[in-house]
């Protein structure tokens, strides 16, 4: 056995600090490092715990050659173990360790900076404040930053978060009062202690991006009135200083009293397009066949819900099937995505849910043939519905001016009969498109949408009936006359929220010709008419309208706002009217979002936040 052989059997001691260690060890089985070994004679050394006279003794008789290099070590000091290198430490200075030992002046930069992130931490991510007063929250900042002196829970509540909120404010109302128009959503919810809530988020352009702004979340312990919703409403409009002249609309889901309480303050509604499709769906499948094929899936859902045995063995007849590792779903009543994703998945699993479910006592919770058509054609009709409900509830692009153009999707494609799908699912499709149709030909409604799609560039008049194209038109060149008078004859100049219109009231240089402009042509002013007094404003008007109409539609994948911001300087009166119609949403997710952060909020450890520190919470978790 070679040298190299007998060093890599033994173990090194353990915290050696000595150079002598570098020829002995330990056998692995010395679990105490009793016995010291040689690691080139394997020859036994009697020592003392911490004395290594006999290692060296050792060295210098049986091996010269290796104590003559131990010598020549000690002797340069560059070796240095690991143990003894980092006992080494070197002494910090007067300075460093008075600096070490004191905390950060509260008034300090740093103090306040650690201060503010935890702060932000607590509200943007919605932690309970308590965390604060916890042995492993303190730890974390004594490890990261021992100077710093965590603050009390108390100081946090009623210091830091109400300071933050009203910075955060501030910095809200300042931009919205640069906002002339704007939409609105709002929805009754219950939090987790069922204390009622009414929220209300408001939906703007802003140099041509789309914002958003949770603005109040108002308790509301009395009955949910029409009457009382809609004074609650104006009162959180003139909180903020916002006018309800200046809002387009308001897009709620189908609850009564809401419908009401915009009927009473005389605001445009616009139903939810996700609420609407969700009826519409729900109606389609009350059928006897889709009731039981429904039942059946729930019942085998829940045999695999309760039972660690059968989810172990429904896991292991995957891995044999070779089918995916998923779980069952469980449906939940009010999204009927749930339902067909509850419907596809056990179908997915269907032979490995049958090889589990083969005994006697749970043979019956098996789908039969029968079933397994009607799934099919559930999910037939279903499928394709899926992903308009999560396209239409975004609020970072443009949502409203796609309804007019799904509904059309829909009744030319996707619901379309064919004789290739069985009866039920083109029965599906027909009760879904018909409750769809049948929701919004309300005229209001689709004046709004026939309105929000004329002002898309991607669509323009494409999905406004033909009989209907000159009247959406005219009005669009109406309420432009409405808006610039009102603008020029009753709005102060400096409460102006175009730069546009900032800049038409200021004297213009001369500016040169280019070649291009010699072709350039009014639409509201004839070549032959180049001498005769300036075009009224209402010519102007439909001149520029009729202009942006007879531009090529923008590609479908392009952003609508993207375009205006480049094309605003061709069309900057349409361009006032696209900003009042495309900050509109086409459903009230934005409202149920805030459900969801309430809900983070008012858990069961935090039942008793007062509903003034619900809405601040609520605020900055959004906003910020």
């Amino acid at each position: 056995m070679t040298e190299s052989q007998h060093e890599t059997d033994l173990v090194p001691k353990r915290n050696s600090t000595s150079i002598v260690w570098t020829w002995f060890g330990f056998s692995p089985e010395d679990k105490a490092q009793t016995k010291v070994i040689c690691k080139v004679c394997r020859d036994a050394v009697r020592t003392s715990d911490g004395n290594t006279t006999n290692l060296f003794n050792h060295v210098r008789r049986q091996h010269p050659n290796h104590y003559a290099d131990s010598q020549t070590k000690r002797r340069s000091d560059t070796w240095q173990p690991e143990a003894a290198a980092s006992s080494k430490l070197t002494q910090p200075t007067v300075t460093q360790s008075v600096n070490k030992g004191t905390p950060y002046e509260k008034t300090s930069k740093r103090w306040r900076e650690i201060t503010e992130a935890v702060t932000y931490y607590l509200v943007k991510d919605m932690i309970p404040i308590k965390n604060v007063e916890n042995e492993g929250f303190k730890r974390l900042f004594k490890v990261v930053d021992p100077r710093y002196d965590l603050p009390s829970r108390k100081f946090f509540s009623s210091t830091a978060i109400p300071r933050l909120y009203s910075e955060c404010r501030e910095k809200i109302e300042r931009e919205v009062r640069t906002v002339r128009f704007f939409a609105a959503a709002s929805d009754m919810w219950s939090s987790r202690t069922s204390e009622p809530y009414l929220s209300l988020t408001i939906h703007y352009i802003h140099d041509w991006k789309l914002c958003s702004a949770t603005l109040q979340t108002t308790y509301i312990p009395e009955d949910h009135t029409g009457e009382l919703i809609a004074q609650g409403l104006r009162d959180a409009l003139q909180c903020w200083g916002l006018k309800e002249e200046n809002m387009t609309c308001m897009t709620i889901d189908g609850g009564t009293n809401m419908a009401k309480a915009l009927e009473l303050n005389n605001w445009t509604c616009l139903p939810c397009f996700g609420y609407i499709l969700h009826l519409a769906i729900e109606k389609s499948v009350k059928d006897p066949r889709v009731t039981r094929a429904v039942s059946v899936c729930k019942k085998v859902v829940s045999a695999f819900s309760f039972s660690w045995k059968t989810k172990q063995d429904l896991s292991q007849a995957q891995t044999e099937m070779r089918l995916p590792q998923q779980k069952l779903i469980r449906e939940s009543p009010s999204r009927w995505r749930s339902k067909l994703a509850m419907i596809e998945r056990v179908s997915e699993q269907e032979k490995a849910i049958s090889h589990v479910l083969q005994d006697e006592k749970t043979k019956h919770l098996m789908p039969t043939w029968q079933d397994t058509d009607v799934m099919e054609s559930i999910k037939k009709a279903l499928c394709p519905l899926r992903d308009f409900t999560d396209a239409l509830s975004e609020e970072e692009y443009v949502s409203v001016s796609y309804v007019k153009a799904v509904l059309h999707l829909l009744k030319v494609n996707l619901l379309n009969l064919d004789d290739e799908y069985s009866e039920l699912t083109n029965k599906i499709k027909t009760t879904v498109l018909n409750y769809l149709t049948e929701k919004y030909q309300d005229p209001t409604t689709d004046a709004l949408l026939d309105m929000a799609s004329l002002l898309d560039p991607r669509f323009k008049s494409q999905y406004i009936d033909s009989d209907k194209k000159e009247s959406v038109q005219a009005r669009a060149a109406s309420e432009l006359e409405s808006m610039l008078d009102a603008q020029a004859h009753h709005q102060p100049p400096s409460t102006s929220w175009s730069p546009e219109i900032e800049e038409q009231s200021l004297p213009k240089k001369a500016k040169k010709k280019t070649l291009a402009g010699f072709f350039k042509t009014s639409g509201a002013v004839s070549s032959t008419a180049t001498m005769s007094a300036p075009p009224t404003l209402r010519e102007a008007i439909d001149g520029e309208l009729k202009a942006y109409l007879s531009t090529p539609n923008a590609n479908s994948e392009m952003d609508p706002l993207k375009w205006w911001r480049l094309n605003e300087g061709n069309f900057p009166r349409v361009g006032q009217l696209a900003r009042k119609y495309l900050c509109i949403p086409a459903t009230s997710a934005p409202s149920e979002r805030v459900f969801s952060t309430g809900g983070n909020k008012v858990t069961c450890q935090r039942a008793t936040l007062k509903p003034d520190k619900v809405d601040k919470l609520v605020f900055l978790a959004k906003n910020l």
